[in-house]
C-alpha cells in the first residue's frame, strides 16, 4: 500500500473509531537550520542553505490494542552531518500495531528492543544523532511467570526509508532465581540472548550467509552491592570498510562487560570493565565503517563521563571495537574501564551551609595488544599493553551556599589519540593532552527568575592550542530564557570565536528555541554515541509539541 495512503487510512480510523480523544496522543518535532557563508571558518553554505528534519508521530490506544505511525520529512535536505540517504525525502518512517494481555505482548510493524546491556542487540532511535535502527517485522514478548520471560524478534532493519535485504532473528530470555533458591536479601537473575543475520551471499561460499551472536549474563544485587556480567561471542564474518571487503579471511568477535556498584547514603562507587574484540555487528555485512551509525545491530557506546560544557566536549572519545588490517594501522578492538566515585558531605561542612557533593571519574581505553601475521591472521592478548586511545580524570564539586546561590567547579585532565579526536589512523599520530577548568554559578531570584554564568578554560600545546569559554543565561521565568555564549580559540593563529546567542520559550506541552551562531566542527556525542558535524554558521530553530 502507498505510504501516504496508509497514513490517511490510519488517521481516518482514529477519527471514526475513537470515542475518547484521551486515547489519541502524539508529538511533532521540527529542527531547522538556515546556513550562511562564513569566511572566518572557510565555510561556504550549500545552495540549499535551508535544511530541516521533521517528525510527526501519532498513537492510538484502546484497551489492549495500540497502534502508531511516524511521518518524517527531510526537505529540501537533511541537516548537516545527517545520513545522506534522507536528503530530499519525506515519507512514513515507521508504523506498528500492538496487542497485549497479562502474558503476551505482540507487535507487528516497526519496533525497538534491547537485549541485556544492548551489546548483542539494540534497535533504537535518537533524532539528535540521526539514528533510527528499528526493525520491521514481528516481536513477541511472553511472560511465563513472575520469574521467567522470553522475547522473540524477526524482521528487517531500517536503512533510511528503505529496508536492508538481510533478515534479523533473535531470542532473549530472562530468569529470576530468587524464588528457586528462596533468597530474601539477594536478587539474582540470569539471561541468554541469540541474534542471527541471514544475508544472501550470491553463491559465494567463502562468505557466510548466516552469522550469529550468542550471549549470556547474570545480575546480582545484594544490599549495597551490585554485580553485572555479560559475555558474547560472534561468528566468523568478513571485515569491511565503507562497502569494501578488507580481507579474504573471516574473523570472529567477542565482547565482555563487567559492572560493579556500591552505594549507601551519601556515598556511591561504580566501575565498568569492557573488552571488545572485532565486535561490530551490522545488518549489512558491508556497512562496517560508515560514519553515520546506520544499520548497527550491536550497541557499543563509549564508556566515559558525559560532559556538559563547551570546552569539556572538544576532546571526546568514540568507542573503537573494530578489527582493522591495513599498512597504516593494525588493531583488533579496545579494552578499558571507567570508574565513578560520589560523596556527599554532611550539612554545614567546611564548604558551606548545605550538603556539598563531590564526584570523581576516571576512564582509560586502549587497543588490545595484538600481533599481526603476514597472512592477515593475528594473535591477541586478553588485555596486554596496547596503544592508549584515551584517558581522562574528572573532578566535580557542587556546593549550595544558601537558598539562592549554588556553584559547580569542574576540572578535566584528558589525553586522547589524535586519530580518535581528529580522524585518521590510530596509534601513529601521537596524543593531544589537554586540561580544562570550569566554574559555574547559578543565582535564583524571586518569582522563578534565575541567572547562570559559566567561565571555562582549556590548555593544550597540541592541536588548536588554548581556548576560553563564556556562557551567560537569564531565565525570566520557568518558561522563557535567553543565553549568550562564546568559545574563543585564542591560542590558534586564526583566533576564532565560536559565538552563539539565543533562547527558548515553553508553555504547557510546547517548546520553541532559536539560536544564531557558529558550530564548532567535530564529534557531537549523546550517551557515548557520536556523529561528526562540520563547522558551519547560521540560524537554528527547534519546535517540540506534545499532545
Amino acid at each position: 500500500m502507498n505510504r501516504f495512503l496508509l497514513l490517511i487510512v490510519f488517521l481516518f480510523s482514529l477519527i471514526t473509531t475513537s470515542q475518547n480523544t484521551e486515547n489519541i496522543f502524539g508529538s511533532f518535532e521540527s529542527n531547522s537550520q538556515l546556513l550562511q557563508d562564513d569566511n572566518a571558518l572557510n565555510f561556504t553554505s550549500p545552495e540549499d542553505n535551508f535544511r530541516s528534519n521533521n517528525y510527526f508521530q501519532i498513537n492510538y490506544d484502546i484497551g489492549k490494542f495500540s497502534s502508531g505511525i511516524q511521518y518524517e520529512s527531510y526537505l529540501p535536505n537533511a541537516m548537516l552531518g545527517y545520513y545522506p540517504e534522507y536528503d530530499g525525502k519525506n515519507e512514513i518512517g515507521s508504523y506498528f500495531i500492538n496487542v497485549k494481555n497479562e502474558k503476551a505482548d505482540l507487535t507487528l510493524g516497526y519496533f525497538y528492543e534491547q537485549f541485556g546491556n544492548g551489546l548483542i542487540f539494540r534497535a533504537w532511535e535518537n533524532r539528535q544523532l540521526g539514528i533510527n535502527n528499528s526493525i520491521k517485522g514481528i516481536k513477541l514478548n511472553y511472560t511465563f511467570s513472575d520469574s521467567f520471560s522470553l522475547t522473540t524478534i524477526y524482521g528487517q532493519q531500517r536503512n533510511g526509508f528503505e529496508l536492508n535485504e538481510a533478515t534479523i532473528q533473535g531470542i532473549d530470555s530472562n530468569l529470576n532465581l530468587n524464588k528457586f533458591f528462596n533468597f530474601e536479601e539477594l536478587d539474582l537473575s540470569i539471561g541468554a540472548s541469540y541474534i542471527g543475520r541471514y544475508q544472501n551471499n550470491s553463491a559465494n561460499t567463502l562468505i557466510p550467509a548466516n552469522v550469529k551472536s550468542l550471549g549470556g549474563r547474570f545480575n546480582l544485587y545484594s544490599g549495597k552491592f551490585s554485580l553485572n556480567f555479560e559475555a558474547i561471542i560472534k561468528d566468523a564474518d568478513v571485515i569491511a570498510n565503507e562497502g569494501v571487503i578488507q580481507s579474504n579471511k573471516l574473523y570472529d568477535g567477542t565482547a565482555l562487560q563487567v559492572d560493579f556498584g556500591y552505594s549507601k547514603k551519601g556515598l556511591g562507587l561504580s566501575s565498568t570493565f569492557r573488552r571488545l574484540e572485532n565486535f561490530n555487528f551490522y545488518s549489512d555485512r558491508l556497512a562496517e565503517g560508515n560514519i553515520y551509525n546506520q544499520q548497527t545491530i550491536s550497541y557499543t557506546p563509549a564508556l566515559t563521563k558525559q560532559q556538559d560544557y563547551l570546552l569539556t566536549n572538544i576532546y571526546v572519545y568514540n568507542a573503537q571495537p573494530r578489527l582493522v588490517i591495513n599498512p597504516l594501522e593494525n588493531r583488533s578492538g579496545e579494552v578499558g574501564s571507567q570508574t565513578d566515585f560520589y560523596y556527599t558531605f554532611n550539612k554545614k561542612s567546611f564548604l558551606g551551609k548545605y550538603k556539598t557533593k563531590i564526584a570523581v571519574n576516571f576512564s582509560y581505553w586502549a587497543a588490545i595488544e595484538s600481533n599481526f601475521n603476514p597472512d592477515e591472521s593475528y594473535d591477541v592478548e586478553f588485555i596486554g599493553n596496547g596503544n592508549r586511545y584515551y584517558r581522562d580524570i574528572n573532578l566535580e564539586l557542587k556546593n549550595r551556599w544558601n537558598k539562592r546561590f549554588n556553584t559547580t567547579l569542574t576540572m578535566l585532565d584528558v589525553v586522547i589519540d589524535k586519530g580518535v579526536a581528529l580522524g585518521g589512523p590510530l596509534g601513529v599520530q601521537g596524543d593531544i593532552k589537554a586540561k580544562v577548568g570550569v566554574i559555574e554559578g547559578t543565582y535564583r531570584y524571586d518569582n522563578g527568575k534565575s541567572s547562570r554564568a559559566v567561565i571555562q578554560h582549556l590548555w593544550t600545546k597540541q592541536d588548536k592550542k588554548n581556548w576560553v569559554g563564556l556562557v551567560y543565561e537569564y531565565n525570566f521565568s520557568t518558561s522563557l530564557n535567553l543565553f549568550i555564549a562564546d568559545g574563543w580559540n585564542y591560542g590558534s593563529s586564526d583566533k576564532i570565536h565560536y559565538y552563539n546567542v539565543g533562547g527558548s520559550y515553553s508553555k504547557n506541552n510546547t517548546r520553541l528555541s532559536l539560536n544564531y551562531g557558529r558550530q564548532r566542527g567535530g564529534l557531537i556525542c549523546v550517551g557515548g554515541v557520536c556523529r561528526y558535524v562540520p563547522e558551519n554558521t547560521g540560524i537554528n530553530l527547534n519546535l517540540n509539541l506534545v499532545f
